[in-house]
């Protein structure tokens, strides 16, 4: 009777998650998301297993799991005896990728606060409007940003500042010259004045002669307030949990122990995109702490030369990035001076990865770039490719194990396989809610439901195809255009270095479609690019308008900001117009 129920029941999974069958036949198809309560008990655990390993290596100085473990208890104990911060309280941290970050993330989690991830690079406005929106009572931040926080920290609720330099976590020698050079030969810190200001380095120094109180924390409470960027709207907070962060982070060890392997051997994985973004976080911040993986932290990823050095010194299993990333290693000259014998997973995420760089990539490295799929209110990932040798398809694979999908058409019904519809997503990855935006969390979470703004494809194969986001539509004369396919068209073209498509206003037509291009070779013309988008596009998906650029905007982790072109190029249209009238 027990092997009867089985049978069905397996039969009933089928049909609700049909994707199942493109997973590997010798992994499971569900993950324990149960198996730690709390982060704190993933991160012990990773302690225990690797104690004198390095977690993470920064300027070549290594940090082992040991000193991170003494270090974040140490920060720990001072939030919660010298500032008398309380379970529950929001914590800002406002730093790029230096050993300080995982120090402090971790001090923060294991008093029982919730972490704020502030990017460096706001501006005054952003910043108070985030620390005002989180109600952060104190703030860890790099001296090199420390002016934006003094212009704003008076009019927020942030009573702590913790200041720390560049280079504080390193030995004594080097840390002197880095916080030097930082300071007076490249002139990276502006003047600021925060008198009330505590040194990092006496917070750790205090802090491990104070006594520790592990709290009491269940898989509900937050974790983190996760920013949106605010490319829909006012950057909103998504509230993740212990229990959405130890779901996803079981869910992405899936792949990464399918791909890399489970060795206790020590691995090194770079880290170039900034952990305080949601990618990075939860793939190389808490996934490689639960595998063990060491960190290569890359603090300045635009380096370019710096970044291949240290790929150069420190082979490394495994490489996440942005397609921007990607494309700026290919066009540097050194990069195929790198030794790729042990790189076994790469993933891209934050923007759909062209055809044209992954196929580069793999002829350089000799391995694939695997798209991953997800969203600040995801944790992030929601899906992926889980076979790793496949070549490059444009796809973002199947759902990870443990999440269910819909696909809903603009009526509302289901769209059939091969129909365009909005991802809509359930699983324990899923966020509690936008904080303090009980309107705004009604609109996107729906009986457990979350509604992406993402239209995709399912294919015959069950695998998933971003076509792009629902406000990013382009309507030319009653015809959806989605700017993903003509940039990837684009991009084919080998003298072509990055382009973004856009809408503009058009009385007839709804929309014409304009491409802002960044050459890679100057003898590029608007001829030769729009006769090569006629070799692979309809008659009204072919640019009508094309733009020469220096450079385009993007995010902190390179991705293009499709929306900030938009804007800039309807203000000049609308300057045009003005002078002409």
């Amino acid at each position: 009777m027990k092997k009867i129920t089985q049978f069905f029941n397996k039969r009933k999974e089928e049909r609700n998650r049909p994707w199942l069958k493109n997973y590997p036949k010798n992994v499971s198809k569900e993950v324990d998301t149960h198996i730690y309560d709390n982060l704190l008990e993933m991160f012990d655990n990773a302690v225990k297993t690797h104690f004198d390993q390095a977690a993470y290596i920064n300027m070549g100085k290594a940090l082992t799991f040991r000193k991170l473990e003494e270090r974040s208890r140490a920060f720990a104990a001072y939030l919660q005896t010298e500032l008398n911060l309380q379970k529950g309280d929001r914590v800002a941290l406002m730093m790029p990728n230096i050993l300080q970050y995982p120090i402090a993330l971790w001090g923060v989690l294991r008093a029982g606060m919730v972490v704020v991830n502030v990017n460096p690079l706001y501006t005054p406005r952003e910043l108070e409007y985030q620390l005002k929106d989180s109600g952060a009572k104190a703030i860890v931040v790099v001296s090199n940003f420390a002016k934006t926080v003094e212009e704003v920290v008076f009019n927020t609720d942030v009573k702590h500042v913790i200041l720390t330099r560049m280079g504080d976590q390193l030995s004594f020698g080097k840390r002197t010259l880095v916080n030097f050079v930082v300071k007076y030969i490249k002139k990276l810190v502006p003047k600021y004045k925060l008198p009330h200001a505590v040194s990092f380095r006496e917070v750790l120094a205090v802090g491990k002669h104070r006594q520790y109180l592990r709290p009491q924390i269940e898989r509900q409470d937050l974790a983190f307030l996760q920013y949106t960027g605010g490319t829909t709207g006012v950057a909103k907070g998504a509230m993740l949990s212990h229990g959405n962060l130890i779901a996803n982070v079981q869910q992405a060890k899936w792949l990464g122990d399918f791909a890399i392997g489970k060795t206790n051997k020590e691995r090194i994985a770079s880290i170039a995109l900034p952990m305080y973004h949601v990618f990075a976080l939860t793939v190389n911040c808490l996934l490689f702490i639960e595998m063990g993986i060491t960190g290569l932290l890359i603090t300045n990823p635009r380096d370019i030369n710096a970044f291949i050095k240290d790929l150069k010194k420190y082979p490394v299993v495994a490489i996440t990035g942005v397609n921007t990333l990607f494309n700026a290693l290919l066009n540097n000259e050194n990069f195929k001076d790198i030794d790729f014998s042990q790189l076994s997973l790469t993933v891209g995420g934050g923007m759909a990865v062209q055809s044209a760089v992954a196929k580069r990539w793999f002829e350089i490295t000799g391995c694939h770039i695997t798209e991953g799929y997800g969203m600040t209110e995801c944790s992030p990932l929601i899906a992926a490719c889980v076979n790793t040798d496949d070549e490059h398809t444009g796809s973002i694979g199947v759902p990870i194990p443990n999440t269910d999908i819909k696909i809903i058409q603009e009526d509302g019904t289901e769209a059939k396989i091969g129909e365009a519809g909005e991802l809509w997503v359930k699983g324990e990855q899923v966020m509690c809610g936008y904080w303090q935006r009980p309107d705004e969390t009604d609109q996107v979470l729906k009986d457990g439901w979350l509604a992406t703004g993402d239209i995709v494809v399912m294919d015959k194969e069950h695998t998933l195809r971003i076509v792009d986001r629902k406000k990013e539509l382009i309507i030319v004369s009653g015809f959806n255009v989605y700017p993903s396919e003509i940039e990837d068209v684009v991009m084919l073209n080998p003298k072509v270095n990055e382009v973004v498509a856009i809408g503009i206003p058009h009385p007839v037509s709804g929309e014409q479609i304009k491409i802002c291009v960044v050459k890679k070779d100057p003898k590029l013309t608007e001829d030769q690019l729009r006769r090569h988008c006629r070799k692979h596009l309809t008659g009204y998906k072919i640019p009508k308008f094309i733009e020469f650029c220096d450079d385009l905007p993007k995010s902190n982790v390179g991705k293009i900001l499709r929306r900030v072109m938009k804007e800039q190029m309807l203000a000049k249209l609308n300057d045009n117009q003005k002078n002409i009238g």
